[in-house]
């Protein structure tokens, strides 16, 4: 017994597991990489947070806001009007867009570039506040969980396999005014 005792003890004694400090080296500890994940997932949500929170928003600010919102109803109410001014005038429009034949290719590239970017980036903020929404929404997960428990504790009082409701009015509860509810209490606690 004594020489297994030591030779377990230089194996697992000193505060170390040689076992499992061997494995890590092949494998990292799931315990600690979940926490290393969580901490890195939180900070990149702080980082969000602190990018698109604007507590203090000048004029500037709200007027540059502003005109970032005009390109898209006017790229789509121009393209409209192009619509409605073939139809009202014809040649007024086939001289224009004879005009436009003339536009040297690489503008065109030009032009679907800076338009793929504006779109892009009004993508991607959308998507980034949609994602900060659910993750709003997942943390009152707990919660709701804990009040479907609650309620279906209520209908079915006698389990006792139901979570543990402190503070709800139990079917043994016999002080309540209400005789029609303490009747029904009784009738269901068989």
């Amino acid at each position: 017994m004594g020489l297994i005792g030591h030779v377990l003890s230089v194996i697992f004694g000193g505060g170390r597991n040689v076992v499992r400090d061997t494995v890590e080296v092949f494998r990292p500890n799931a315990e600690a990489d979940a926490l290393r994940d969580a901490t890195r997932y939180g900070a990149s949500l702080a980082q969000f947070a602190s990018e698109f929170a604007r507590p203090n928003r000048g004029p500037f600010d709200r007027l540059v806001d502003g005109l970032n919102r005009l390109p898209r109803p006017f790229l789509a109410l121009g393209t409209l009007g192009l619509f409605v001014a073939a139809m009202v005038d014809p040649i007024w429009f086939s001289q224009r867009m004879q005009g436009v034949a003339l536009v040297p290719e690489p503008l065109w590239w030009l032009m679907g570039a800076i338009v793929s970017f504006y779109f892009g980036a009004r993508h991607q903020t959308k998507s980034q506040a949609f994602q900060t929404d659910l993750a709003a929404t997942m943390a009152r997960v707990p919660e709701v969980a804990a009040n479907i428990d609650r309620l279906a504790h209520l209908a079915r009082p006698n389990d006792e396999d139901a979570p543990n409701t402190a503070g709800m009015p139990s079917a043994e509860d016999t002080s309540d005014p209400n005789a029609a509810l303490a009747e029904w209490r009784a009738q269901h606690a068989k």
